[in-house]
């Protein structure tokens, strides 16, 4: 089921700081005044290249629908997924 890979990809790129830092620059869009969005097209194609596969659809889904919203680091940062 391809929500599962949503959760799986996100407890991917939480468990690798390197792999959270190339997810953060390839599909974060920071605006001004510190306002950041998130591009969800970018996030598909940044799993996909991870092998992971989901849709723009159940990305939100996941993000949204299902409660969830953010990446828990193990360093302490967290990240919000949402955009």
């Amino acid at each position: 089921m391809h929500l599962e890979q949503v959760n799986a990809f996100y407890d991917f790129v939480a468990s690798d700081q390197a792999i959270y830092e190339q997810y953060y620059n390839s599909c974060c869009i920071r605006g001004l005044f510190g306002v950041w969005s998130w591009d969800k097209k970018k996030i598909v194609n940044f799993a996909a290249s991870l092998g992971f596969e989901f849709s723009e659809s159940e990305l939100d889904y996941v993000l949204f629908d299902s409660g969830a919203g953010t990446v828990q680091r193990s360093n302490g940062y967290q990240h919000v997924s949402a955009y």
